[in-house]
């Protein structure tokens, strides 16, 4: 008998059909023989759709009443799910996040787990009831109910598998797996038997919406194997483990991320300390700041720029003004016209020009790039947003088809 963790993401609990579609998939795993736990996510756009009610009421509302209201989608549809597999004739049980026994910072609607405590859930498991957790959230030191951000649900999952040495977690979405592209974007993209952690994670990091970054990280650190698959069609998925078989690949897929912002700090005093006074502003207010690119000083100043996620720009420019006035900087530009295109794969340790072709395909595109970085296994730029998805085509198709 196997302990599996399967989570299932917003579109495939998004109305009855799919909901009862998941009830079987887990009942079938269940008489398999099987401990099963369901982590589900909100049906659909419900969480966007509970933001957006929630502005119409106060959009300055308080990140303590935004972590309540969001987290009633997930109530819902762990209930309707739990509904489902008792009306086909099986022992389940529904649980939030504070009664599965997550416990996670005070960071409101960013939360992070601090641990999990599944003692619940193992009773409900020596009692042979399916257990369904609602993914996203858990309860603070001061007994408030908390979210983890977008994606959370994946970290919730993984987490309970963690914590219950799980056999196994499978992470259930729309598409079939991990693929060199998003599917639904790029007709070629194909789909990978398996990835590495280090390029899952990447990907995740750069735009890849299959999996959040920080399950994918946790899954490294406790070395849980994910399988990445479809709840709405029966194939293999991907394996996301230690080490992958794909050495013969120079990379393993092409991401995009047009929810960033970039911004520059202009005419900041060339002195040591600048650049950490204006990190650590954002640090301060867990801001993540991806790309940078410091100019060559001049008459006693220099710019930097760089990028964050685009829901934290007013709170990056509430911090900066702060820096701005306190060293004597001339301005904050931004802009949220901007997307990261990435390459990410263990190959480009071993092979030269991978950059070189990347750009190649952004020129023979006539893309501007505005910014680079890079790492032992990443390559990323920032270009128009307009140009983004013709960017990924032509960049797989350089990679994937020549």
């Amino acid at each position: 008998m196997s302990l599996i963790v399967q989570k299932f993401g917003g579109s495939s609990v998004a109305n009855a059909e799919r909901v009862f579609n998941v009830a079987r998939i887990v009942t079938e795993t269940y008489d398999k023989g099987n401990d099963v736990v369901v982590v589900v996510s909100a049906q659909g756009d419900t969480t966007d759709d509970l933001i957006a009610k929630g502005n119409e009421i106060n959009p300055n509302a308080s990140k303590r009443e935004r972590d309540m209201l969001v987290s009633a989608g997930e109530q819902i549809s762990i209930s309707l799910l739990a509904m489902a597999i008792e009306k086909l004739g099986y022992p389940v049980v529904s649980l939030l996040g504070w009664q599965a026994g997550f416990q996670t910072s005070s960071a409101h609607t960013s939360a992070r787990i601090r641990r999990v405590q599944p003692n619940r859930i193992r009773k409900e498991l020596d009692k042979k009831r399916i257990v369904i957790v609602a993914g996203f959230q858990g309860v603070s030191r001061y007994d408030d109910i908390t979210t983890l951000g977008r994606g959370g649900s994946d970290t919730s999952a993984v987490a309970i598998a963690a914590a219950m040495h799980a056999d196994l977690c499978q992470i259930f979405t729309d598409v079939e797996g991990v693929y060199t592209a998003d599917p639904r974007k790029v007709k070629n993209a194909r789909k990978l038997r398996d990835i590495s952690y280090d390029e899952m994670l990447e990907l995740a990091t750069m735009g890849a919406q299959v999996l959040n970054n920080r399950s994918v990280e946790m899954a490294k650190k406790y070395n849980i194997e994910l399988e990445v698959l479809s709840s709405l069609v029966k194939a293999p998925g991907t394996i996301v483990k230690e080490k992958s078989k794909m050495e013969k690949m120079l990379i393993s897929g092409v991401a995009k991320d047009t929810d960033i912002a970039r911004i520059s700090v202009i005419g900041i005093p060339d002195v040591p300390g600048c650049a950490f006074k204006m990190f650590s502003k954002l640090s301060a207010k867990n801001i993540n700041v991806d790309i940078i690119l410091q100019s060559i000083g001049r008459d006693g100043t220099k710019d930097i720029s760089f990028t964050i996620a685009a829901d934290r720009l007013e709170d990056a420019k509430a911090a900066l003004n702060d820096f701005v006035e306190n060293v004597g900087a001339k301005d904050i530009l931004t802009s949220t016209d901007v997307a990261k295109i990435s390459i990410v794969g263990a190959g480009m340790e071993s092979h030269a020009g991978v950059a070189t072709k990347m750009f190649e395909a952004l020129y023979d595109a006539q893309i501007n790039i505005r910014m680079i970085a890079t790492s032992e296994i990443k390559v990323s730029v920032l270009i128009a947003k307009k140009d983004a998805d013709r960017a990924v085509s032509a960049i797989h198709e350089k990679f994937f088809e020549e």
